[in-house]
């Protein structure tokens, strides 16, 4: 593919800030397109093209990068989304194609980042709250059956979708997408009698609501760390990603004059 054609950027997308930076760059005229894994049935749509699906492993973006324009990547999916993030990585240095890691902030620098139990994983989390009856389980569809063990706890579950699987009987399901309010996260915890909250780090200001109503409840939490991410140039806000794109196509600009 000529270097001249590449014009397009790849945004990894799937969060609030994926569709924000979208939206910014669509606005300025950049041709965006977004891909999303197809894992949330109604997914919110971003601006510019879409497509939804995987790509077939570190060959398949490869050839996808190349075939379609790509000038630059933005991952921008989900702090725990660590296998697209892994596949970007090796088909961007593959390729040769610019790569930027759009993150949104992490709760370990929270004020009450001290005061909750940070566990490596579900099974960990697990442990930490072995004594709880009521626990509010956030972590996620692909992680909520790592919990079926707690079949026996009057367990509060929140997902975007239904988890695909029956969930046991004593069980209460939310289907519900943030962001939240935290007077309704607040009810939400007196209501089902919520003794520890299971949650993983996602950051951002969308969810971490709940994370005050548990403090002000007195109720623990526990939090699941972000799995590793490859190494490379990376960005928490917006500004900083959109700043970044304009720059690569910049750049292939003054190559091509």
């Amino acid at each position: 593919m000529p270097e001249q054609e590449r014009k397009t950027v790849l945004i990894l997308g799937g969060t609030a800030e994926a569709r924000e930076l979208a939206a910014e760059l669509v606005g300025s005229g950049v041709d965006v397109l977004t891909s999303l894994a197809g894992r949330v049935r109604e997914p919110a749509r971003p601006s510019g093209r879409l497509r939804i699906g995987g790509f077939g492993g570190v060959d398949g973006l490869s050839a996808f990068l190349t075939e379609q324009q790509i000038a630059a990547v933005v991952d921008a999916t989900h702090p725990f989304a660590a296998k697209i993030g892994s596949n970007a990585s090796a088909a961007a240095t593959r390729t040769g194609t610019p790569l930027l890691r759009l993150e949104r902030p992490g709760w370990v620098d929270h004020p009450l980042a001290r005061t909750w139990t940070w566990v490596p994983d579900a099974a960990g989390a697990i442990a930490a709250a072995a004594t709880a009856r009521h626990p509010f389980l956030t972590t996620g569809r692909r992680s909520a059956e790592a919990f079926l063990p707690w079949a026996d706890r009057a367990a509060v579950i929140r997902l975007v979708d239904p988890p695909g699987f029956p969930l046991p009987a004593a069980w209460t399901l939310i289907i519900a997408r943030g962001p939240y309010r935290y007077e309704d996260e607040l009810q939400l915890m007196i209501e089902f009698r919520v003794d520890a909250l299971i949650t993983k780090d996602s950051g951002g200001t969308h969810t971490v609501a709940k994370l005050e109503a548990a403090a002000e409840l007195g109720v623990p939490v526990v939090i699941i760390e972000r799995p590793a991410r490859p190494a490379g140039s990376a960005t928490t806000g917006v500004a900083g990603a959109v700043d970044w794109c304009r720059a690569q196509l910049h750049r292939r600009s003054a190559r091509r004059s």
